[in-house]
This record gives C-alpha cells, structure tokens and sequence, in this order.
C-alpha cells in the first residue's frame, strides 16, 4: 500500500442476481482514500455509490449481492474476502457508518443513552458507568442542548436535525479510522444541512478521521470534499480532487451535473436538466453508458462497443476516456 494511503480498493465488481436478471451494480471502481481526506462519490440515484461502500463493510445482502472480483486493502486486510468475525471487529469500530435516514438507523424502542453505549460496550468492553460517561460527552460535543437529560430521551422526542447529531455521536464516539457519510443531509432543510456538514468536517478535523462522503449534491462536495470521484452506471467516470474537478471538468457527464447546479443560473433561467434517464443496468450498454444522455459533448463520438477505460489527463486527475465525452 501507498504511504499514507488507509485504504485502497481496486477493480470492485458487484452485482445482484435477481430475477429480473443480473444488475451490473458496481463495474472495475478503483480508488485510494488517505488519511485525514474528506472523499466525496458523487453521481445520480442508482450510479452504485452507496452499494461501492457498502460492500466494503460487507452489508449488501447475500443472496442476491455478489461481490464478483477486486480487492480493499485496509490496513493489511482486505475487507472482500475478510471472515464476518473481523468485518464485525472493523464495523462501528475501525470504519463507522452514518446512515442516510437517522430515524431507521435509530432504534425508536431504546433510549438514546443507551444506543450511543452500544458500541463502547460492544468493541471497548467499557463498564456501563464509563461508557455512559462517553456517552454523555459526544452528545455534548455534537452540540445536544441540555445534553444530561436528553441523554434518556427517545429518537421520537427529537427532530431530524437532532437525530443525525445523535447518529454522528454514535458513528465517532468509538474515534473510528474511517467516517463513510451515506448522503446524511438528504432529508433535511438547509440551514441544518449547513450546521451537520460543519459539524462533520469539524470532527474530522479534530479526531484525524478520513471521511467518505456519498452524496448526488454537488454543493456538499464543494462544502467539505478534498478529493471528489464521480460515478455513472456502477463505474467512476472521473476522479480529481475538488478544485480541479471544478475549474477543469472534462467528461461529459461531469460537466452536465455541474451545469444542474441551481446556483450557476441566473434569476429567472430555466434550469438545466440532464435528458433521458440512466441505462438499464440488468442490460448495460457495451460501450460507453452516457451516450445516449450526451448532449455537452459529441454523442456520434462515444465508443460504441468497449467500455472507456480510465487514463490520467493531469497529476491527480483521471478521466473515462471516451472521445464523445470529451468532445
């Protein structure tokens, strides 16, 4: 493995084998994440963002997932082919998950007191006094009002805002290596979307934590990422570290989610819309998977029998290298 790199993942192929046919979840993703970086996967609903991180943790479902070929270097173990016992030891301990809905990553039967001891008392082997110590002290951190007596409230008796405060408590109390964030501002307005992202760059910060940010918005990317990998049917198109990404997009698709952003519209424009929709994945296209949707660069360029392979266009900066996309 690479000085400083935590963890590397390379050629990661899932897929689910369904009745419908078999989805090409996930296709050839590579990627390296560093120590202290903040990496953001970004792409539409169904591009296999989350189903790339979860299947590092070994959370797809078994049947119907399967993990097909690749490997993820984590620290000298490689998460794909490690046994349940050791993925158990990793998760909530070494890599620690913040989910996309704080409600169902809650238990609404337990307080909260005692789902933020959980992982203390499961990895750490704390006695209940000290767990709950901690316990009360990362509810404090994450900015919990009057902290001691809500500590024993249930996650019905917060709101949304709250509850992923608590889900963030719960995925740092153990001061994990890894922070992988499952779009965790979805469902929230933006306001608090603002305190949760200087809330988890902030932790970061200050506890060291390489963080891996999945989300489909671009203006979160630009709030907290270091380095951004964009993703299209189950493969990443391009790679780059945030600046760049943004002052120098080159595919196709890139450019076409940086041109949806709202905030590059002046007043009164109509937005700009990606056309058509993503490919079929039980039936995925042999060559390139954006042509169909390519409207900023040359459609009747796009490789139409191989799959475009990834190659350096600048130090740091990979790219699909289509030529329709580039156009």
């Amino acid at each position: 493995m690479k000085k400083g790199v935590l963890l590397s993942v390379e050629d990661l192929t899932v897929r689910f084998h369904t009745r419908s046919g078999v989805v090409h979840a996930v296709e050839g993703a590579s990627f390296d994440l560093n120590r202290g970086e903040v990496l953001g996967i970004v792409g539409e609903s169904g591009s296999g963002k989350s189903v790339m991180c979860y299947s590092l943790l070994g959370l797809i479902p078994k049947p119907p997932g399967r993990i097909h070929s690749g490997s993820a270097d984590f620290c000298g173990t490689d998460l794909l082919k490690a046994k349940e016992w050791v993925l158990r030891h990793v998760r909530g301990l070494r890599i620690a998950m913040i989910f996309q809905d704080p409600m169902t990553a809650l238990n609404p039967f337990l307080p909260i007191s005692e789902q933020l001891m959980e992982p203390l008392r499961i990895h750490k082997r704390m006695k209940r006094k000290a767990a709950f110590n901690l316990a009360l002290e990362a509810l404090e951190e994450v900015g919990i009002p009057d902290a001691k007596e809500r500590i024993h409230s249930f996650p019905h008796e917060f709101s949304g805002g709250m509850r992923q405060r608590v889900v963030i408590a719960m995925a740092l109390i153990t001061r994990p290596d890894i922070l992988i964030c499952d779009e965790p501002t979805t469902a929230l307005d933006v306001s608090v979307q603002k305190m949760i992202l200087d809330l988890i760059k902030e932790r970061q910060q200050e506890l060291g934590t390489a963080v891996i940010m999945i989300t489909h918005d671009l203006g979160v990317v630009r709030e907290i990422c270091d380095r951004v990998n964009v993703m299209y049917a189950g493969r990443i198109v391009e790679s780059a570290t945030m600046s760049r990404l943004f002052h120098s997009p080159q595919h196709a698709y890139t450019r076409a989610l940086m041109k949806s952003i709202p905030a590059v519209h002046r007043r009164g424009e109509r937005l700009f819309t990606i056309p058509g929709l993503p490919p079929d994945m039980t039936n995925p296209p042999k060559g390139c998977a954006f042509h169909s949707r390519n409207t900023l660069g040359d459609s009747s360029l796009c490789l139409q029998e191989d799959a475009p392979e990834l190659s350096q266009v600048h130090e740091g900066h990979w790219v699909q290298h289509c030529p329709g996309c580039l156009a």
